[in-house]
């Protein structure tokens, strides 16, 4: 079965690359190249669906906004 998910990948200051999947709970792992990132995301996914289940249904990507708040 094949299933799609949304990726959230970010960069920290240090250049490592994070990655995350919004829809399965705790669904992240990070790699220091993009290859690395996604085909440790990918492994990752297929955890947290044999520990959470095939059922889980995957949200629907709508966008990122960056919210600024004062300090």
């Amino acid at each position: 079965m094949k299933s799609d998910f949304s990726v959230i990948i970010e960069q920290d200051a240090d250049g490592t690359y994070v990655a995350s999947v919004p829809s399965l709970r705790g669904c992240h792992t990070q790699g220091v190249s993009l290859d690395q990132v996604i085909e440790r995301i990918r492994e990752a996914i297929a955890l947290c669906l044999e520990e959470q289940g095939e059922d889980t249904e995957p949200l629907n990507f709508v966008g990122i906004q960056t919210v600024t708040i004062q300090s």
